[in-house]
Order: structure tokens, then C-alpha cells, then sequence
């Protein structure tokens, strides 16, 4: 089992058609192994093959993945406000999960003329560089606030050390405002990322709701009101009895 998820997470954004040499290399799995187990994997589905013989991540795994409750579920659920969204911005918007010390989109929608973005469905995002990722972390349980803050943390991009200090208050406000604005500087660009949390029944963060935009074309403030009231919206559909939420920890 751990060697088929080894050649599993040989694939990535980057890598997403593999010849079995590059699998055998990728995942450490000497060749004879490799083969034998992308054979069974072929079978099950979860990889396929193209024409020239390479493999690629197989349908089978999309089924599977779509069972998730923590992911799918919300999605469902806040699928139709995310359309809203989408119409009111014309850009990126975004829905995510915190899966351990980084943030998963469970789901983006974007526009025709959005600006271009690094960030899809499946992918995973930074805790501390990202709008949807602050909201996740200054929502989580403080030991997960503690392990990250214990270690150096750098922004992504730039790659400058992020004082401890200057983390907590941003925590600390976002946690009070309900909203994370969250300006990140690409070559082209600059983006401006806007997001709220998302509650569940037992008043915890479930998710969080998130907006991209220019910053040429970036509102905040306008947004950020319009990316909470859709997560509260969200929240009362999945039985939050206080669609504001209440934040577990403060540091």
C-alpha cells in the first residue's frame, strides 16, 4: 500500500504525464516494482495510459475523491454563492480547506478575462501567504497556530522572514475582523486576495471563502463585504446558529 501511494504522489502539477522510468525515479521505487504496481493501479483505475505509453492520474481517483465529506459537502453546499460571487467580480473565487499545515482548494471558479493564477482545484496554498490560508490559520486549533509560529516563516514570494510578532497581529485581526486581506506581489501583477470564514455546526471553522482580484481593479473594502455575507450565508446553510462564527483560540 505505501509504495502504490508512493507512485501515487509521484504526480504533480508539474508532472502530470509520466513515462515509468520518471515514476520509478520520482517515487524511489526500483523499475520492476514500478511497473508491477502502475500495472494493478492501471486496472483499478487510478492511473492511466496514453498513446505513447506514459502515465497520467486515472478517473477512478476523481470518484473517489468526490466521496470526501469535508470537501465535497461544502462545495454542494456553497456552490450556488460562489456563482454569485464570480458574477459580481468577473475574476477568481475560491473555496478552501485546511489539510494540516496548508490550504486546499476544494473548488475555483474563474472568469474568462481573469487575471492568470497559479492556484487550482486539488492544489495546496501556503497558511501564512495566503488570504484563504490566514483565515484558516488564525481560525485553527492553537497548536497548529503554535507548531507553525515555532519555526522561521518566510513569504512566498520574496522569500523575507516573516517576524512571529508581526504574524500573531495579523492573526489576531483577521480573527477580529472576520476577513483576511492579503496583497501578494507576482512578476506581472500585483493580486489582492480577500476571504472570510466559513462555519460549521459546532460554530468551528469548516472553510473559507476567498476572492482574487487585481489589485488595478481591487475594491477591498466593497469586497470584503460581499465575500463575508456569502460565507455567513454559506455557514447557516450548514446549521452554523451564529453565521458570524467564533473564533477557538487567541494567541
Amino acid at each position: 500500500m505505501d509504495r502504490a501511494l508512493s507512485l501515487l504522489a509521484a504526480f504533480d502539477a508539474d508532472h502530470r504525464v509520466l513515462t515509468l522510468a520518471e515514476l520509478s525515479r520520482r517515487s524511489a521505487i526500483p523499475l520492476s516494482s514500478a511497473l508491477r504496481l502502475a500495472a494493478r493501479l492501471v486496472s483499478w483505475g487510478a492511473l492511466e495510459r496514453d498513446g505513447a505509453g506514459r502515465y497520467c492520474v486515472g478517473l477512478r481517483l476523481l470518484e473517489v475523491a468526490t466521496l470526501a465529506p469535508r470537501g465535497h459537502g461544502l462545495r454542494e453546499v456553497a456552490l450556488p454563492f460562489m456563482h454569485d460571487l464570480a458574477e459580481v467580480t468577473r475574476q477568481h473565487v475560491q473555496l478552501a480547506v485546511r489539510d494540516g499545515m496548508q490550504a486546499m482548494l476544494v473548488e475555483r471558479l474563474s472568469a474568462r478575462q481573469a487575471a492568470s493564477v497559479e492556484y487550482r482545484t486539488g492544489g495546496r496554498l501556503p497558511l501564512h501567504s495566503t488570504g484563504v490560508g490566514l483565515v484558516l490559520l488564525a481560525f485553527a486549533p492553537q497548536e497548529v497556530q503554535e507548531e507553525l509560529l515555532a519555526k522561521p516563516v518566510y513569504s512566498e514570494p520574496g522569500n523575507r522572514l516573516i517576524p512571529a510578532d508581526t504574524l500573531r497581529r495579523t492573526l489576531a485581526d483577521v480573527r477580529l475582523k472576520r476577513l483576511a486581506v492579503f496583497r501578494r506581489e507576482d512578476e506581472s501583477e500585483t493580486i489582492v486576495s480577500i476571504a472570510a470564514p466559513v462555519f460549521g455546526q459546532d460554530e468551528t471553522a469548516v472553510g473559507v471563502l476567498g476572492v482574487l482580484v487585481p489589485k488595478r481593479v481591487a475594491q477591498p473594502r466593497l469586497l470584503g463585504l460581499a465575500v463575508q455575507t456569502a460565507a455567513r450565508s454559506i455557514s447557516r446553510e450548514l446549521g452554523a446558529r451564529r453565521s458570524s462564527g467564533a473564533p477557538d483560540s487567541q494567541l
